[in-house]
């Protein structure tokens, strides 16, 4: 699954749960199939405009990496 980056921030103060994880990128994607969902980014840091793939599911939440 590809997508572009439509919106981005990087998160220094989590919930508790993700703590160990910050600071971490949050990023919207805008779906090939034109709908958008929220995800994070492993890797490289996104920019806007940028294309992404899905890398893997965990716990419900998408990981995209910048192709």
């Amino acid at each position: 699954m590809r997508g572009v980056i439509y919106t981005e921030t990087v998160v220094f103060a989590p919930p508790e749960q993700f703590a160990t994880d910050a600071p971490y990128q949050l990023v919207i994607v805008a779906l090939e199939n034109g709908k958008r969902l929220t995800a994070r980014i492993l890797g490289d840091r996104v920019s806007i405009g940028d294309t992404v793939e899905l890398a893997e599911s965990r716990n419900n939440i998408s990981f995209f990496n910048k192709i």
